[in-house]
């Protein structure tokens, strides 16, 4: 974990025991200019998993749908080291023997 990630860690952590302190949500979302829907997030990630859940989380997904299969890549690798092939040459061969169809900035 880094600093950063840290810090928000324990910013979220004082929001939290601040809420419990006074006992209104409300009011301590405005004193620190946070939504409830933020608020109540955070304290069921931190009912889930304690101060790891507070961690925020990556935003990008894990596999992106448009993302070229690796077997693809591989094809693609073997055709530009063992044949020193451009772009437009590798696009042709799979194309044609394989019936994989990229575009050269794909390559």
């Amino acid at each position: 974990m880094t600093k950063e990630d840290e810090r928000e860690v324990q910013r979220k952590l004082r929001i939290l025991q601040h809420a419990e302190k006074i006992g209104h949500v409300a009011k301590t979302c405005r004193y620190f200019g946070i939504g409830r829907a933020s608020f109540y997030r955070w304290k069921r990630a931190y009912e889930r998993g304690g101060e790891a859940g507070l961690v925020n989380a990556k935003t990008i997904p894990k596999n992106p749908p448009n993302q070229t299969p690796p077997e693809v890549a591989e094809k693609v690798l073997h055709l530009r080291r063992k044949y020193h092939l451009g772009p437009e040459r590798i696009m042709w061969y799979l194309a044609r023997y394989h019936g994989i169809k990229l575009s050269d900035a794909t390559i």
